[in-house]
């Protein structure tokens, strides 16, 4: 990243604060006036001017004002930018919404909660179902043919599906199959589950192996459903967005990637391999719905593993300051939460 003088840096940091809370093209005579530098307005132009052949800032045609580039955007943040301590208000909220209990719910508060904190999209990747354990399996019979699998995971999550089988199991059958897969199995992920089970059911009467072995794919198919999987909440807060709705196409397409899914999982997944919050300004998601936004995110755990990431989605004018920090404290709620400590 180029360096700048101290004046080049007040001027850029008065411009994108200034920016951001107005939305209005920023004049040489507003900068004068609100850096505190006492500089002429022909000095503030001159710097301007360098600003914008780095590449920081930009002149709309119609305006003699310039506004922040994603790259003005980004040495702010990184360089210039004081983020700003929750309020005990907006902390209380956090903290009386995220609490121990069932994930699901957990997870749909935190993404209701960033958006209605931040008034844009609030995003929470649901855990990783191969990094959860499972707890115990259960079978109940519905009929000749189908049987409803009850799989509950260490998180606390239930999942059940129905299998077709080829025959009929009697009662004592269901509960020998399931207490030999709780007993051999429980506190193993289902990767770990299907490798062991093939050699393991070689040992069991051929007629209780189908059973066993519909549950294990079936379990799979949960794993493979839900492991990409994230929640979203407040979409429609981007049609507020002045710098967004102004272009319906680009928004179309942001709905688009919401509703598509995988793309956007992949920026989030960089998330979990990262320490702290991280933010993707404009094209640096890579991902061209996203070229008037910016992402926030921050990884969250489970019982000290990165299972997941929080993050909100908004337009790249948004007050950051505000912003990184709720996603911060969500986070860490959210690791608390999910791992059954009290905030």
């Amino acid at each position: 990243m180029t360096s700048l003088d101290q004046r080049s840096q007040i001027l850029l940091k008065t411009l994108v604060e200034h920016y951001i809370a107005e939305g209005q093209p920023v004049g040489s005579r507003a900068l004068s006036r609100y850096s505190g530098l006492q500089l002429s307005p022909a000095t503030v132009r001159n710097v301007m001017s360098d600003l914008e052949e780095l590449g920081f800032i930009t002149s709309p045609h119609t305006s003699a004002g310039r506004i922040p580039t994603s790259l003005g955007y980004r040495f702010f943040v990184d360089s210039l930018l004081t983020v700003q301590p929750l309020g005990v208000g907006q902390l209380q909220e956090l903290q009386g919404h995220i609490q121990p209990g069932e994930p699901q719910r957990v997870i749909n508060a935190a993404s209701q909660l960033l958006s209605g904190l931040t008034h844009f999209a609030g995003v929470v990747v649901s855990p990783k179902q191969d990094t959860l354990k499972i707890r115990q399996i259960e079978f109940v019979s519905l009929s000749d043919s189908r049987i409803l699998l009850i799989l509950v995971t260490t998180a606390g999550d239930v999942q059940n599906r129905i299998l077709f089988t080829k025959r009929a199991y009697s009662p004592s059958e269901l509960v020998t199959a399931a207490n030999y897969l709780n007993q051999h199995f429980a506190g193993l992920a289902f990767q770990e589950i299907r490798r062991r089970i093939q050699d393991e059911l070689k040992q069991l009467r051929t007629d209780m192996t189908e059973l066993m072995s519909a549950a294990v794919e079936a379990g799979s198919e949960v794993l493979e459903e839900t492991q990409t999987t994230y929640v979203i909440s407040g979409e429609t807060n981007l049609l507020d967005a002045e710098d967004l709705s102004s272009n319906m196409v680009r928004l179309r397409d942001l709905f688009k990637l919401f509703e598509q899914k995988t793309s956007l999982m992949q920026l989030l997944d960089i998330s979990n391999r990262a320490q702290g919050v991280q933010i993707f300004i404009g094209g640096e998601s890579g991902l061209s719905p996203l070229d008037d936004c910016s992402v926030v995110t921050a990884p969250y755990q489970v019982d000290g593993q990165v299972v997941g990431s929080v993050g909100v989605i908004g337009p790249t004018r948004m007050a950051y300051e505000r912003v990184i920090p709720i996603v911060d404290v969500t986070a860490r709620l959210l690791t608390s939460a999910l791992s059954g400590q009290n905030n």
